[in-house]
């Protein structure tokens, strides 16, 4: 014990308390002079760190739902959706089934949306071109160029569904390739699409008859190709690097052409549609055979492909451009149909 609570101290004794609690005292002091302010710093510094983190969580968060628009200091994203629509168009599938890819969903014919363009012309390209354009210094790594509805007959699928089609696309691939169609079969597109020097008037639609004069205006430098081959339709994806290796001038020039052209949306989206791959890198002629494609984009690679335009059980081309109503579980003919067990028919 170092004290009695009763009977007589020496005076060492007591000399050694003194110093003991003297001591104890000093430090108390110095602890509370430096470290319990210097606590309180950090306490501080933590909150404004966690604050800040908590920030950025709900910006990525609020990023997700799609409605807004992250600034070019933003948080960097890994993946992203760039989606084209329409008012009404129902895009929230995309969150439901896709939350781990960040969306910018543009909305071309509302000008209070969101996100917009400056001007609705040349379809989904006048969206692509605006986002390349607003985002050029805060990029994703990989960048998914895709339309706004779940069914629609576009999509790769023996359904028209997006989801799976989605959700079997092979992101190894697209950072090994750097630009990836989104469709492998080869019915619209493929194996020639549009003959620049040679191909006369065919329909309001087909942009063959004007494909030279335009690819001339926006390709100057480019000797025009005879044959240009990919398959349709303007969804794809490419890589963060590929898209920075045209400086930004060139997407600018590209939309001003878009808003400048005397051709109307149809043929102007029509025209942007098949120079995508070539402004991406590719030849003019890119049609992968379907069996090849549809393993290394979709990971489908037990497929049976007799030919290079397609696969079976795959991808049909529909009599109409428009699902019907009730579709995937309504088919063609107005009969019940169950997606989940066997084919569509037609």
């Amino acid at each position: 014990m170092l004290f009695s609570p009763s009977g007589p101290q020496s005076p060492r004794r007591r000399s050694r308390l003194n110093a003991i609690f003297l001591t104890i005292g000093i430090v108390l002091a110095i602890y509370f002079l430096f470290f319990a302010g210097d606590e309180r710093s950090h306490s501080r510094s933590y909150k404004d760190k966690a604050d800040k983190y908590a920030h950025k969580i709900e910006s990525v968060a609020a990023n997700t739902v799609g409605q807004d628009d992250l600034a070019p200091s933003a948080v960097r994203r890994h993946k992203e959706m760039v989606v084209a629509s329409m008012k009404g168009d129902d895009t929230s599938w995309l969150a439901e089934y896709f939350y781990d890819w960040s969306r910018k969903i543009y909305v071309v014919n509302d000008k209070t949306a969101p996100l917009t363009v400056a001007m609705n012309k040349g379809r989904e390209s006048m969206v692509y071109l605006t986002y390349i354009i607003d985002h050029y210094e805060n990029l994703p790594d990989l960048i998914l160029f895709i339309h706004s509805n779940r069914y629609q007959w576009h999509n790769d699928d023996p359904y028209y569904d997006g989801v799976p089609m989605l959700r079997n696309f092979q992101t190894s691939y697209l950072q090994q390739e750097g630009y990836v169609n989104l469709r492998c079969v080869w019915v619209l597109g493929c194996p020639v699409e549009i003959h620049p020097l040679s191909d006369v008037h065919r329909d309001d639609v087909h942009a063959g008859e004007y494909f030279k004069k335009a690819f001339m205006e926006l390709f100057p430098q480019t000797p025009v190709p005879e044959e240009i081959g990919v398959s349709c339709c303007a969804q794809f994806g490419v890589t963060r690097e590929l898209v920075l290796s045209r400086p930004k001038s060139d997407y600018e020039f590209y939309r001003k052409w878009l808003m400048e052209t005397d051709l109307g949306d149809d043929l102007s989206g029509r025209i942007m549609e098949y120079s995508w791959h070539m402004i991406f890198g590719k030849e003019a002629v890119h049609c992968p055979d379907a069996k090849s494609c549809y393993c290394n984009v979709f990971g489908l690679c037990d497929l049976n492909c007799a030919e290079p335009n397609g696969c079976d059980d795959r991808y049909v081309l529909p009599p109409f451009s428009a699902l019907p109503k009730g579709w995937p579980y309504v088919g063609w003919n107005g009969q019940e149909q169950d997606p989940t067990h066997g084919l569509p028919e037609s």
